[in-house]
């Protein structure tokens, strides 16, 4: 069994930062890549960044790239999403999740576990 715990959302500013953190239980964290993923109210769910097993290679969304830093720490089972100059459209509850394979994974049905969830609202 999988856990995966988010922590970090929160209510900031425009152009601020945040920087949320994934815990994960069990042994086989660093064998798969992870993705954070967001969803605001109404709209579909959104892939925003995903980092392969070593963190050697990382994707982001468009709406995302060069703002957002993702990261992984195999000694702690935690992936970290750092998000800077923040806009309100960023608002959304934030997921982390597990992938089915160690390289990249976009396709969001490949990811297997989820963590519950963690709420960032960006006010202007």
């Amino acid at each position: 069994q999988v856990q995966l715990v988010e922590s970090g959302g929160g209510l900031v500013q425009a152009g601020g930062s945040l920087r949320l953190s994934c815990a994960a239980a069990g042994r086989t964290f660093s064998s798969y890549a992870m993705g954070w993923f967001r969803q605001a109210p109404g709209m579909e769910r959104e892939l925003v960044a995903t980092i392969n097993w070593s963190g050697g290679w990382t994707r982001y969304s468009d709406s995302v790239k060069g703002r957002f830093t993702i990261s992984r720490d195999n000694a702690k089972n935690t992936v970290y999403l750092q998000m800077n100059s923040l806009k309100p459209e960023d608002t959304a509850a934030y997921y982390c999740a597990r992938a089915d394979a160690p390289a990249l994974v976009t396709a969001s049905s490949r990811y297997k576990y989820w963590g519950q969830g963690t709420q960032v609202t960006v006010s202007s």
